[in-house]
This record gives C-alpha cells, structure tokens and sequence, in this order.
C-alpha cells in the first residue's frame, strides 16, 4: 500500500492585514491577513524549507524529486535541482519541474503515487507565490506558502502515516485563469462561468471517487478543497454532502491561498490534526477537478512533524501594505546604496555547491563551533 510517509511546511513569517489595501490602492483588501514571502524568499527557498522539515524522518532516502510552482525562479532551466542540491540528495535521486498552473501539483503527487514500489520514495514539493495587481481580489486573497510530502510504501523504519485509497479526475477546456508568458499577474474571467463548469466537473470527480472506494459523505471525516477559484470552492462544498463541521480550515483569513502548495498544505494541516483510521478527502478545483481519498494509520499518533502548521499559523509579524508592494516590484523604491554584486560564475559555483545551497560548514577542533564563510 502506497502513501504518505512525512510531510513538511514552511509558512513565511511575515502576514499583511487586508484592511491595509484599500486605503492605498483605493479598492480591494477585506478581512483578515495573507501570508507575504521576504524580500530574499523565492518559491526555492520556501520550497527548500518545507523538504527538509519532510525529509526529517526518512534520512534523505528519496528516489524521485518532484517541484512544482507558478512561479518558478527560472525559466528554460530546472529549478528542482537547486532543491536536490540544498538537501545534500544523492546524484541518483532524479528531480523534475512541474511548473505554470495550480493543477501541477495534483499531476506530480498522482506520479508519485502510481509509481511501482521499485520506484522507491518520491518527495513533492510545493511552492507558491501568489501575486495581483495592487487592489485586485487576487492580491488580498492569495499568500505565500510551501508544503512537502513524502510519498512511498513505508517500511518498519519509516511506516505509512496516511494510505492512498484512490484518485478521480475530471478535465474540460474553459477559460478560468490564465497568465501569458512575462506578465507578472493572472487575469481571471468571470466568476459565475467558472463556478458553473467547476461545479460539474467536481461533481463527477466526486462521485466518482465515492464509488471507487465505496465511501459516503457521512465516511468523510475532514474534507479539503482547494483552489484559487473561491465561490466555486464554496459552493461545490454544499454539494458534496459532507457537513461543513468536517470541512477542513481553508485558511482563507490566516494565510489566504497559495495556489500550488494549497493542496499539499491543507493535506498537512489536516493530518496534524487527525487521528487513526479516520477518512481525508481532497478536492482540488484547477482547470478541472481532483478527488484524492486517504486514511490515516496507527503509526500518525508517533510522528511528530518537524514544524507543525499550527505553530505557523501563530509565529507571524505584521509587513506593511507599502513594502509588500515594493518587494513584488509594484512599487520602484531606491535600491540599496552599494557595489552591483560580482557577475556569477557558473564553474565557481559548481566547485561550492555543498556550501552555496546546502550550507555546508566547517566544524572546528577546540570547542566545535560550526563555522559557515
């Protein structure tokens, strides 16, 4: 039986309140706080983050990396190496993109979990940062986040925490969202059209799912949906039958939507807080629907997750409206007053690529103090 061995999340620590928005832009904001990556944090980074705290468990045994985001650090080159870098993988763990839509996520944890068992572990890696136009909807309701799970067949060492029961899907072309190649933010079409084509589509992934398992809705204890599309997410909820005291936090007042990484994080959070042989549903809403079913094992009430989401949630600072906006470039502020940095070298690079990425220092003789130059 496959499933997930380890999970792992990395939440930015800084949150900006949405009431902050409008007075500045002269429209949008709302309630709550989002989730706002550094100045120096990029989708890698946070991706970076949420691995290691996913891989604590396993020791790095990982056959097969998997990074998938919107909002890839580069383009025409594979960011997921930079990941297998930082984690000190070994050069037979290979490591793939899956980048440019919501959906890339669902795509790589169903090539994990319909990997052979001689596949070994395959670890996903999620990571988002979702970006609008100042004053727009998906400004206030997008945030930054990343979540990883390690997904394999367990061993006595590293036992199955959640087993996959089973994963539906549905797919039709419409215009929801899009976002052409440079443009910094997405456009969105409006709402009612995409509510309507997601509620069927999430209808038939649903049920789908309920009978491949011979599940009901009263078998579901937590239910999670995700995706950017709100009002479908809504009311796709009331359609499937479970109570909404079983729907799983969305987190849409805390760290608003992350996009890629929502799925994965709300697969987490849900899992810190289950218990043994209890149902999680998963529906993703992203250019068609997803339903993944799994059910916890006795083996969860022992894993203790390197850093729990509810930790998280708590541990934040406030960012101003105004620096938001200058750290996503809406705003050209005077950069810092010192020397261009040294153009980069690809060969001195590579000669240091323990240190650069994974932070690899020197340990000295007299006292031990670890030393990084």
């Amino acid at each position: 039986m496959r499933g997930i061995l380890g999970w792992g999340v990395h939440l930015p620590y800084r949150r900006l309140d949405r009431t902050a928005i409008a007075p500045v832009a002269g429209t949008g904001g709302g309630t709550g706080t989002r989730a706002v990556a550094s100045y120096d944090e990029d989708t890698t980074t946070m991706g970076v983050a949420a691995a290691r705290a996913a891989l604590h468990p396993a020791g790095g045994a990982v056959s097969t990396l998997w990074f998938t985001t919107t909002a890839p650090a580069y383009q025409d080159r594979t960011n997921a190496t930079a990941l297998h870098a930082a984690l000190r993988l070994p050069r037979t763990t290979a490591a793939y993109d899956a980048t440019g839509a919501v959906r890339c996520t669902v795509a790589a944890l169903d090539a994990a979990l319909n990997a052979g068992p001689a596949t070994g572990t395959h670890l996903v890696v999620a990571s988002d940062l979702r970006t609008g136009r100042p004053g727009s909807a998906d400004e206030a309701a997008g945030g930054d986040a990343a979540a990883a799970l390690l997904i394999g067949d367990g061993s006595e060492d590293v036992p199955l925490l959640a087993e996959f029961q089973a994963h539906t899907s549905a797919t039709e072309e419409f215009l929801d969202r899009w976002r052409i190649p440079g443009d910094q933010a997405s456009k969105t079409w409006e709402d009612r059209f995409g509510e309507t084509h997601y509620a069927t589509l999430a209808a038939e992934a649903w049920n789908a799912l309920l009978a491949a398992t011979g599940t009901t809705p009263d078998d579901i204890d937590a239910l999670l949906i995700a995706g950017t599309h709100e009002r479908a997410a809504t009311s796709v909820l009331k359609k499937t039958g479970v109570g909404k005291d079983r729907h799983h936090d969305p987190f849409t007042k805390t760290t608003g939507n992350s996009g890629a990484a929502h799925p994965a994080l709300l697969l987490a959070s849900a899992l810190e807080d289950a218990r043994p042989g209890q149902n999680i549903a998963l529906l993703v809403l992203a250019d068609g629907a997803d339903a993944f079913l799994w059910r916890t094992t006795d083996a969860l009430t022992a894993y203790r997750p390197a850093r729990p989401v509810a930790d998280q949630l708590t541990q934040s600072g406030s960012v101003t409206y105004g620096r938001y906006l200058a750290w996503r470039g809406f705003l050209p502020v005077e950069p810092p007053r010192r020397p261009e940095p040294a153009r980069t070298s690809a060969s001195a690079a590579a000669r240091a690529t323990d240190w650069k990425f994974a932070l690899v220092g020197s340990r000295r003789d007299d006292g031990g103090a670890v030393h990084l130059p």
